[in-house]
């Protein structure tokens, strides 16, 4: 008979996590082949990657990361420039070719800023460095959220292989006690043929599983810019669901997102900017000191002047107006910001808490009673009550199930990434529930 448990597999979508049964569990007589999942001397010797220091190589050698590093300290030396006053000017004129009549004039002018030019100059500066620095707390913390999540799917993987390799030692001991029950003469020769495909499905499974396995190691180690992979395994607990966040908790963390956060700051900037504007619509006072030599007078003279610019054909008006339709710009941003990490939030929040009750339900539900209907076939085949077919559709439902829940456990762990990454957190573990 067919399992009552295969209609689960459809309607069943990822959960967070991985059941762990042992193969002792999973084995009945049928499987004399066991396969312990205590490490052995060679695994324990490999060298294991923790998600710590995977956050760690992270955020010191990340290339990108270095480049956000970077932006923040050009904007520093932008900050420095624009404290600078004007340069003073030294000048000589000379009249008449001469040197009987010839008159030399040497003069030193001083530009003075007026309108509160170096202020609104100051404060735009600085609203963009901090900004930059906004910018890279950023970049942080989605870089935290990348590989955290690009962890899990290690371990994930690292599960997949494992539970795929016992899956084999199931359908190879399978496969050994068919053709002993077919030279019996117990069974027709078709059950060793169908024992045999299946066995060379769990290969070509275990193939696959182990190629994933390599791709998700080298797309952890992208993220601190090495092509080479420098860990054995990732060391980590896979059975544990990321906490889900209270509401009081999730407003507290939307309100200082680093997205809204930088908007903010965007506005404040070009409010800056508008000052500045509005500033050199004043025209600088220039101030000219000097001397002056008459040779035919044999004496010298005081020179004291001033300069101001008319502003009448350029007021800055075009300038004064790109800077205040900037402005509003900036505050419309902010309330597209605003609806669209909200909305994020909500899917982030949304995914987690469905994967969180899915696998509870594997676990609970579903998989013991996968449990229960496998070990009922293996028993009703060694009796010679069921055909190897309810053996095999058995196995292949409870397998399914354990590997619906891996693929769970990264879909659950994208999710809390999401959202680690939109609100900004660095405690993407800190309070993971092991529930």
């Amino acid at each position: 008979m067919r399992s009552p448990f295969a209609h689960c597999l459809v309607p069943l979508t990822l959960a967070v996590l991985s059941y762990p049964l042992s193969l002792a569990q999973a084995q009945t007589p049928l499987s004399a082949v066991t396969t312990s999942t205590a490490p052995s001397s060679s695994a324990a010797s490999m060298q294991a990657l923790t998600l710590g220091e995977a956050v760690r190589l992270a955020l010191t050698q990340n290339p990108e990361l270095a480049a956000a590093r970077l932006e923040l300290q050009a904007m520093e030396g932008a900050e420095i420039q624009a404290g600078a006053r004007p340069n003073p000017e030294v000048g000589v004129l000379v009249e008449d070719t001469r040197s009987a009549a010839r008159t030399t004039t040497l003069q030193w002018s001083q530009a003075i800023e007026l309108g509160g030019k170096r202020s609104a100059r100051l404060a735009a500066a600085a609203r963009a460095r901090e900004q930059a620095g906004a910018a890279l707390q950023a970049k942080q913390a989605e870089l935290r959220a990348a590989v955290t999540s690009g962890f899990f799917e290690v371990l994930g993987a690292q599960e997949q292989v494992r539970l795929t390799q016992a899956s084999l030692d199931l359908a190879h001991n399978a496969t050994l006690i068919a053709g002993k029950r077919v030279q019996a003469g117990k069974v027709p020769p078709l059950e060793q043929g169908r024992a045999q495909v299946a066995e060379a499905g769990v290969r070509a499974e275990l193939a696959q599983a182990q190629s994933d396995l390599l791709l998700a190691r080298q797309r952890l180690a992208a993220f601190w810019g090495q092509g080479k992979i420098t860990f054995d395994r990732a060391d980590g607990n896979d059975a544990s669901l990321p906490e889900l966040l209270s509401d009081q908790r999730i407003g507290e963390l939307l309100t200082n997102a680093p997205a809204i956060r930088i908007a903010r700051m965007e506005i404040a900037r070009r409010q800056a900017l508008t000052d500045t504007e509005r500033a050199k619509r004043v025209p600088d006072l220039t101030v000219t000191l000097g001397a002056k030599r008459a040779a035919e007078l044999g004496r010298t003279q005081a020179v004291v002047g001033f300069s101001i610019p008319l502003p009448v054909l350029d007021t800055n008006q075009g300038n004064l107006l790109e800077a205040l339709r900037r402005e509003e710009q900036a505050r419309e941003v902010l309330n597209a910001t605003s609806v669209r990490v909200q909305a994020e939030v909500s899917q982030s929040i949304e995914r987690l808490r469905l994967t969180r009750e899915q696998v509870q339900l594997l676990r609970s539900d579903v998989l013991p009673l996968a449990q229960t209907t496998y070990d009922a076939a293996v028993k009703g085949y060694e009796l010679g009550k069921f055909a190897f077919i309810d053996v095999l559709d058995a196995q292949r439902t409870l397998f399914q199930l354990r590997q619906q829940v891996l693929r769970g456990t990264a879909e659950a762990y994208r999710a809390a990434a999401d959202l680690d990454r939109l609100l900004g957190r660095d405690e993407a573990q800190a309070g993971a529930s092991t529930n």
